[in-house]
């Protein structure tokens, strides 16, 4: 497998993980020039946007540290597209949340950042 089939491998696995605990996917790989978010949708009543992070192993550092401040800010830019193309109505709240596989071990992080504005 090539590095782009082996992200989706694991982005389908987080999929599965992340309904199996409550949440209801609406995107995948929601694309803009801007960049990708790999995961949308809804969990206990908030809109959320889910990065995806894999690593085979520890060696190159845990998966979450590949979230960057701006890995963060391209993501938050991305949302504001997706927000402007289906504006939330009513009090719906938005988080930003990371899976990180690393070996066969899962992680979520709820809420792993605040929105990054410009």
């Amino acid at each position: 497998m090539n590095k782009r089939e082996v992200g989706k491998a694991y982005e389908k696995r987080a999929e599965e993980y992340l309904k199996e605990q409550g949440f209801r996917i609406l995107e995948r790989n929601f694309r803009v020039r801007q960049g990708e978010i790999d995961l949308i949708g809804y969990h206990k009543g908030a809109l959320v946007f889910v990065e995806v992070k894999y690593r085979k192993d520890k060696r190159k550092g845990l998966p979450e540290e590949a979230v960057t401040a701006a890995k963060q800010r391209q993501i938050s830019k991305v949302a504001e597209f997706y927000l402007m193309l289906h504006p939330i109505t009513g009090r719906m709240s938005c988080r930003y949340d990371v899976v990180a596989i690393c070996g066969e071990e899962i992680t979520w992080y709820e809420n792993a950042f605040m929105h990054q504005g410009i």
